[in-house]
């Protein structure tokens, strides 16, 4: 998480004398996990150090992103930078279906990487999962308690870890993106749905109600549009690309893409740009809301649908400030790439975290579904 580091900082960190540091460390420099780095003076005195640090190449991992129409995949090293991308659709949403799209990405992709098979798979979906392996609910696929772990796991001989994609978006953005180092933060996601996570201490905060979508319905603005689920001025009525492009298309009398909606408003298309400042407006009081409520000394903005917060940002930065005490101390707010790989790189990032040990059974975080 934090790269290379110096024997004696690390001591310390872990509270262990040097020589029980070097006796730890010793294997896993013998095993190649670790790797010593190139000298450099360091320390009050200029005594040259060799500070340790992970070798990414030792291992790669699989991270496939489930939507209703396709499974997108990466390839990545060990902190989380993707070596190749690969994309399937689905035939169906039939779980055999599914199985034979994750199979064929990882083959794909293991004929890109072209080294021994992948460590681990890490898989998300929309939804609330189980046990690390079971979707009990996902609304994109219409999947009701379907093992998909252990399926995963018989195709393909590999240890498989499924996860909802936004908790390992911002597993992804803690160890390895945006949040690294940051102590507290919250992911707030836009794009099919919205997503929201927090991270508190250092740890992610899990409950039994994580994957169930407790960001989705936030109300926003009492005369905004309804959501599908009757909820009037909710964050999804506002900010979900598909209430986004429905909007501008109902007012355009044609088809609109979510990147032609973005275009449209940075061209100042009258339809285009209140529809997309509206939803800037909204996305500002949600990052303020966040800010007030989970005191968070920043928030990472993500997902497929984060574009708008370039074109609709005057918009973005008024709805923040007018949420917040103006004697408060300034919302950092961090924004990452709107395409589909960050949602596939966090699936990536379970299952790095599952292999090294930090998560598992009997920790808050994922566990792994290994091959009978």
């Amino acid at each position: 998480m934090h790269g290379p580091i110096s024997r004696a900082e690390l001591a310390v960190r872990l509270g262990l004398s040097a020589a029980s540091l070097t006796r730890l460390s010793r294997p896993l420099l013998d095993a190649g996990w670790l790797v010593e780095t190139d000298d450099h003076v360091g320390g009050a005195v200029g005594r040259p150090v060799r500070p340790l640090d992970v070798r990414v190449g030792s291992a790669w991992h699989v991270g496939v992103k489930l939507t209703g129409e396709r499974a997108f995949g990466v390839a990545t090293d060990l902190r989380a930078a993707v070596l190749a991308e690969a994309t399937v659709d689905l035939p169906g949403h039939d779980p055999s279906q599914v199985v034979d799209a994750v199979v064929e990405v990882v083959g794909r992709l293991a004929a890109v990487v072209g080294t021994a098979p992948p460590d681990a798979l890490g898989v998300t979906v929309g939804g609330f999962v189980a046990r690390s392996r079971v979707a009990v609910r996902a609304p994109f696929l219409g999947w009701r308690d379907v093992d998909l772990g252990g399926l995963l796991a018989a195709a393909t001989g590999l240890p498989v870890v499924v996860e909802n994609d936004v908790v390992a978006l911002v597993e992804a953005e803690h160890w390895f993106g945006l949040g690294r180092g940051l102590d507290r933060f919250a992911v707030v996601t836009t794009g099919a749905g919205v997503g929201y996570g927090l991270v508190v201490h250092g740890r992610q905060v899990r409950t039994a109600d994580t994957g169930l979508g407790l960001g989705a319905h936030v109300p926003l603005d009492p005369a905004g549009p309804t959501c599908p689920e009757g909820h009037v001025g909710c964050s999804t009525a506002l900010l979900s690309t598909g209430s986004v492009v429905a909007r501008v298309g109902e007012a355009l009398g044609r088809v609109v893409s979510y990147d032609e909606v973005l275009a449209l408003a940075a061209a100042d298309e009258p339809a285009a740009r209140s529809v997309v400042d509206e939803a800037g407006r909204a996305l500002g009081r949600l990052a303020g809301l966040v800010a007030d409520l989970a005191m968070v000394e920043a928030v990472v903005l993500g997902g497929e649908g984060i574009g708008l917060v370039d074109v609709a940002r005057a918009a973005f930065d008024d709805a923040l400030a007018s949420g917040r005490d103006p004697a408060a101390t300034p919302v950092r707010v961090l924004v990452g790439e709107s395409t589909f790989d960050v949602w596939a790189r966090g699936a990536a990032a379970v299952a790095i975290q599952s292999r090294v040990g930090v998560v598992g059974p009997g920790h808050d975080g994922p566990g792994v579904t290994r091959p009978r």
